[in-house]
């Protein structure tokens, strides 16, 4: 099955933690970072030595590049060019696409190959410091994690409002905010394939005893997420649209929720701790209630289109409980800013540069309208329930690659597939 050992936070000082990390737009909850491994002492005596010094080679090249630039990725300032003049977040994600295909080589039909190699990785949203197992489906697990953590950091980049050439206010363009949607799909295509293809590989025992980073509520939490970002970017930019009806605006607000509402639901119960974890926490709340601030606006502004009383009630109702949702997601994100590691706003921009204005300003004369008509006491007190609608966006199809054609007969010695149990070992 594998064996497993878990490391205390205090055993050692392999876990870097930034005391801040900048801008945030997208929360990256930190990048989980690959200790070396030994392939020609575990591998040795089954595979030929070609393979067994590319698996060295390709996984020693992530972990060089982790340890050196993972802990810098998710602070916003820095953005490191290799000799190359590509990103350093570029070149590791695509030395970790190269490392995929010559892994899954250890899992291929059953392969026994895939218990003999102890992979650790060091954790940051889990308790224990670092987390080793032989079961090279962990390996693959923590690989697409990673993955989507950079695609996630991507997104972030992308989404910092940038000062224009014109002098005016920063802003982010159309191009990065399309782009920006299509890496959000990217990334949550990657953790959808963890947690339906690999996560059911591992044995239950070893489910268990995952660090919380790999959890599967935190897999699921980050892959919504990434879709709830990805709406809300369509929906500012159907703010910017003339052609886009309440209707729509509605639409996408309500879908926002939904993402953020199910996100919440998946890490609530989960013991997210240790500073990047607390945070993450701090983040899908926040980013929930700001959701449903701007879908109770636009349910709010549908109503008030009725010509009816308890119409005109009901949009006070909705545009009162936009207005609350507002106030309060707004203390949510300074909480989240003042967690550890410290964050900071970047200027507002997109669907909460343009509500920060109206939500106040339509409330206040909408309740003011409608109070001067009726009385106090025909008007809704409890908001109306939001529409219910069928979420859109989904994950990008990802399919685990094809195993590497080195994995041929040749490069393989005798008995590859024999079976072979290995106890699990948790210290």
């Amino acid at each position: 099955m594998g064996c497993l050992v878990s490391t205390p936070k205090d055993s050692g000082g392999n876990r870097r933690k930034p005391g801040s990390i900048g801008e945030v737009s997208v929360y990256v909850p930190g990048l989980r970072i690959p200790k070396p491994v030994d392939f020609s002492q575990s591998l040795g005596d089954y595979l030929s030595k070609n393979i067994v010094e590319r698996l060295s080679a390709l996984r020693t090249r992530i972990v060089v590049m982790a340890a050196q630039e993972g802990p810098t990725i998710t602070r916003t300032k820095r953005r490191s060019a290799t000799q190359h003049g590509g990103s350093t977040l570029a070149d590791l994600l695509q030395a970790l696409e190269d490392y995929l295909p010559v892994l899954l080589g250890l899992v291929k039909d059953g392969s026994h190959l895939q218990y003999k190699v102890q992979f650790v990785w060091i954790n940051q949203e889990e308790d224990a410091e670092e987390t080793a197992m032989s079961n090279a489906w962990y390996e693959v697990l923590s690989v697409l994690h990673l993955m989507a953590m950079l695609l996630l950091s991507q997104a972030n980049l992308l989404l910092l409002p940038r000062t224009s050439t014109d002098g005016y206010q920063p802003r982010v363009s159309e191009e990065s905010r399309r782009a920006s949607v299509d890496i959000f799909l990217k990334a949550a295509g990657y953790l959808d394939c963890a947690v339906r293809h690999v996560l059911p590989q591992l044995p239950v025992e070893l489910r268990r005893n995952l660090p919380v980073d790999l959890a599967e509520g935190v897999l699921r939490a980050l892959c919504l997420q990434a879709l709830g970002q990805g709406v809300d970017i369509q929906l500012g930019m159907a703010i910017d649209s003339t052609k886009a009806t309440l209707a729509v605006k509605r639409r996408l607000a309500c879908e926002t929720v939904k993402y953020w509402q199910q996100a919440q639901d998946n890490i609530m119960n989960l013991p997210l701790a240790n500073g990047w974890g607390e945070k993450h926490g701090h983040f899908v709340k926040w980013k929930y209630v700001e959701a449903k601030a701007a879908a109770y606006y636009y349910h709010g502004l549908i109503l008030d289109e009725g010509n009816t009383e308890k119409s005109h009630g009901m949009a006070v109702a909705a545009l009162q409980a936009a207005d609350e949702y507002f106030k309060e997601s707004k203390k949510l994100c300074e909480t989240f800013n003042a967690a550890p590691p410290l964050s900071r706003n970047p200027p507002l921009w997109g669907t909460m540069k343009y509500l920060s204005e109206k939500i106040p300003k339509d409330t206040s004369s909408k309740v003011r309208i409608n109070r001067d008509l009726y009385s106090s006491e025909r008007i809704m007190e409890t908001a109306p329930t939001l529409p219910d609608f069928a979420l859109a966006l989904k994950p990008d199809d990802y399919q685990l690659p094809q195993v590497d054609p080195s994995w041929n007969a040749e490069n393989i010695k005798g008995g590859q597939n024999t079976p072979n149990h290995v106890k699990s070992d948790k210290r």
